[in-house]
């Protein structure tokens, strides 16, 4: 048996600033849901560069990976479910989670973390997990070097622009998610992560706290702004997502790995993790999901993105389609 995980895209050519290709989801806005100022999505499974991404709610992601950012480009024009895409905003594109929604975006390099609202699809360039609008770059340190180490967490549904005007958060510990949203009906099994540390959908080694609604997470970012940041019950504006005053923790970096594969059974590990040497330094690890075990087969640690984007790039065209970028 083998799993592997969603990969962030198949790309060769990769731009330094923005990792968003111009090739878009094969599920274009219809002129309806750009009518409408926006609709709430998920999609069917789709391929970008002989890769498959398969969207689907996934109340439990939380990833780790290579973040971009994409502006110009495509300011001004449709995202994925039909809103406009102002890349002053604090929004972000992600090629499976439903839109919109709420996550919690860290960079690893810095500690600085922001709630940003997913709107779109993307990124397709190899080994990115989210591609940020140019304000929410700003505000987590990395629009000058264009990429960076983070870790992404799925918060909650975001209420369509349409339906609050401006308003555009949910409130505390409320399911704002319309009455009458179609749920995608697609499942993935995604990588193990190490022990200790979480990952994909699924790929919880402990369990986890709950986690705090975009009110709370705004609310402990600004404790020290003047601003007022929404109690309970109330609703965060676009303007208070575009200023908010980022939470700094603590910068773990992290090392970079490429993930090809994870299986139940131990000799097929080390049958890939051979044949995979020939690209980079190779490893078999284990780690418990839902009291199974799983042997994971990674290459690297690798110092620099570019390092990474290399391997990946190999890996698949070495049949390994959905081989992914991990940071840890």
């Amino acid at each position: 048996m083998i799993l592997l995980g969603l990969s962030a895209c198949a790309e060769a050519t990769l731009l330094n600033y923005s990792a968003k290709s111009v090739v878009r989801s094969g599920e274009p806005p219809s002129q309806q849901a750009i009518a409408k100022g926006g609709i709430y999505k998920v999609g069917n499974p789709y391929q970008i560069n002989g890769v498959w991404y398969y969207p689907k709610e996934d109340p439990n992601y939380d990833e780790t990976g290579i973040g971009s950012w994409y502006g110009e480009q495509f300011h001004g024009k449709a995202t994925a479910n039909g809103e406009i895409f102002d890349m002053n905003e604090v929004t972000a594109a992600h090629p499976t989670l439903p839109m919109p929604s709420l996550v919690r975006v860290t960079n690893l390099e810095n500690g600085r973390t922001i709630v940003v609202r997913v709107n779109d699809r993307g990124p397709y360039a190899n080994g990115r997990v989210i591609d940020l609008s140019r304000r929410s770059a700003q505000l987590v340190g990395y629009e000058r070097q264009g990429t960076a180490k983070v870790r992404v967490q799925y918060i909650g549904p975001a209420p369509l622009a349409g339906d609050t005007g401006t308003q555009m958060a949910m409130r505390s510990g409320v399911d704002e998610r319309p009455s009458a949203a179609p749920r995608g009906g697609v499942s993935a099994e995604a990588l193990p992560p190490p022990p200790g540390v979480r990952g994909r959908s699924g790929d919880v080694v402990r369990p986890a706290p709950s986690q705090p609604s975009a009110m709370e997470v705004l609310a402990a970012q600004n404790a020290q702004s003047p601003q007022p940041t929404g109690a309970p019950g109330e609703l965060i504006t676009k303007a208070e997502l575009s200023h908010q005053t980022p939470q700094v923790g603590p910068a773990r970096g992290g090392q970079i790995y490429v993930q090809v594969g994870a299986f139940t059974l131990h000799e097929n590990a080390h049958k890939l993790a051979a044949q995979m040497s020939l690209l980079g330094p190779s490893n078999v690890s284990s780690t418990f999901v839902n009291r199974q075990e799983f042997f994971r087969v990674r290459l690297g640690p690798f110092n620099q993105v570019t390092q990474a984007d290399q391997v990946l790039q190999q890996a698949i065209n070495n049949g390994q389609t959905n081989a992914r970028i991990v940071v840890e």
